[in-house]
């Protein structure tokens, strides 16, 4: 993966980045991600944000390598912290990381997201979250995708504001709703292999003890759930 081939993950993630966005890609390793935008002439300007030294040193050589770094600006920070009012930016991306993780980079400093038209979140576990959060904060899912590479299966979450309240069902928030009406076959295999798994976590959890009643329920709606979407 460089620059200009992209992996099929990282691929599907800028397809949603509109054209002559402004883009902050957080957590952006080596910048292939803005790199790639502003060559394609997706996006106008990018933010490369990396909170860790040495990503955010290959990022800068990444740049500048390229001769991008009028169009880039490599930055150093923790989260949406590196995003400043100047830069105008309309798009944020983040991607690989869990979900939980997302969500608190998001929660963190909610004043960043103002003027902000759109999220696109690739969580490698726990999607929920951010189906979750999107309903507290008034973001809408507008797509989802769900793709497998190298034996791993990625969701993709494209959110924009929502000037009404947003409100998913409990399969909704955990599957996807869009996911979990295209029914792929990658989203089968997602959810099967899931619904396997609680199945034999249940089995295995003494049913007479009261501290297992609330994990016992959550596991029995989750499969509830997965049971009814998968039929």
């Amino acid at each position: 993966m460089n620059e200009q081939q992209l992996s099929k993950r990282l691929e599907k993630v800028v397809s949603y980045v509109s054209d002559k966005a402004r883009i902050a890609d957080i957590g952006s390793d080596h910048a292939y991600l803005p790199c790639y935008a502003i060559q394609q002439g997706l996006a106008e300007f990018a933010i490369a944000g990396e909170v860790v030294e040495g990503p955010f040193q290959s990022a800068t050589k990444q740049v500048r390598s390229l001769a991008l770094t009028e169009q880039i600006a490599v930055r150093k920070g923790d989260g949406l912290a590196v995003i400043e009012p100047a830069d105008a930016i309309d798009t944020i991306v983040i991607a690989g990381m869990g979900g939980a993780l997302i969500r608190s980079i998001l929660e963190a400093e909610p004043a960043k997201l103002d003027g902000v038209k759109r999220l696109v979140l690739q969580p490698n576990i726990a999607a929920h979250q951010l189906r979750e959060w999107a309903e507290i904060n008034q973001w809408k899912l507008i797509a989802e995708s769900i793709l497998r590479e190298d034996n791993k299966i990625y969701e993709i979450l494209v959110l924009e504001p929502s000037e009404a309240k947003v409100a998913y069902s409990d399969a909704e928030r955990l599957l996807g709703p869009f996911l979990m009406r295209e029914k792929s076959e990658v989203f089968h295999a997602k959810w099967e292999h899931e619904l396997a798994n609680w199945i034999e976590i249940r089995g295995k959890i003494d049913a007479n003890s009261a501290k297992n009643a609330e994990k016992l329920a959550e596991l029995d709606l989750k499969i509830k759930l997965i049971e009814e979407v998968l039929r």
